[in-house]
């Protein structure tokens, strides 16, 4: 069931004959397959870990944003008629913008998704505690924490889904005594602080906004 602002409700577990616990979730589409389609499709690095050092040869976006919007925009748009778009190119932009732009649009992505889940709860995102592949991008977390004007916190074990299912397993066979044991576990690994003005944060987040607009109603009748 979709939300008042485009997210969807969901089931997030259920511990043995206790009640299960929900959760809104904000489906993305496309935010580390981006980057691989930018090494295997264009060829523009030799492997996903080199994303990040060839956006680090430029000091921001250039002007680039890349909305990939390649199977339509999900959360909280859901937009299926929506494709990719690259726009704001100078001749100015050069490789590293195009790297740099494609990290950030994981970042405005998850704004747009954040957003949304401030106003569905109600309550305000005090701190990001970030997961997966993605997250050992230094430069993507800290302009993730830069956009969201809160701290991005990674864990010491960053693959959590699979922790997740571990922990589910250890709990059904009493290995461990209950979820306060599990909390106990956690442990920080890194955080980034917000380091961008309120000014500039604004006009990232607006032309943002704008270029999505241009991936909008791409595909109709006669569009493949």
């Amino acid at each position: 069931m979709a939300s008042a602002h485009g997210l969807l409700t969901t089931v997030c577990y259920q511990i043995g004959r206790q009640p299960p616990v929900y959760a809104l979730e904000g489906s993305i589409a496309v935010t580390g397959a981006l980057v691989q389609w930018l090494r295997d499709n264009l060829g523009l690095v030799a492997s996903a870990a080199d994303i990040e050092a060839l956006a680090m040869t430029v000091d921001d976006n250039g002007g680039a944003y890349f909305v990939p919007a390649f199977s339509g925009l999900f959360a909280p748009h859901w937009r299926p008629d929506a494709r990719g778009a690259l726009v704001g190119l100078t001749r100015y932009v050069n490789r590293g913008h195009l790297a740099r732009a494609a990290l950030e649009a994981t970042a405005f992505q998850t704004k747009e998704v954040v957003e949304a889940m401030n106003a569905d709860s109600g309550v305000p995102l005090t701190e990001l505690k970030v997961d997966g592949g993605m997250v050992g991008n230094e430069t993507l977390m800290q302009f993730q924490a830069d956009l969201l004007d809160v701290d991005v916190v990674r864990p010491e074990v960053a693959e959590t889904t699979a922790l997740g299912a571990a922990y589910a397993a250890g709990l059904a066979v009493g290995y461990w005594a209950d979820q306060e044991e599990l909390r106990r576990n956690w442990r920080e690994d890194k955080r980034w602080t917000p380091r961008l003005d309120d000014a500039e944060r604004s006009r990232l987040y607006r032309n943002w906004k704008k270029a999505v607009t241009k991936a909008l109603d791409w595909v109709d009748g006669d569009v493949r």
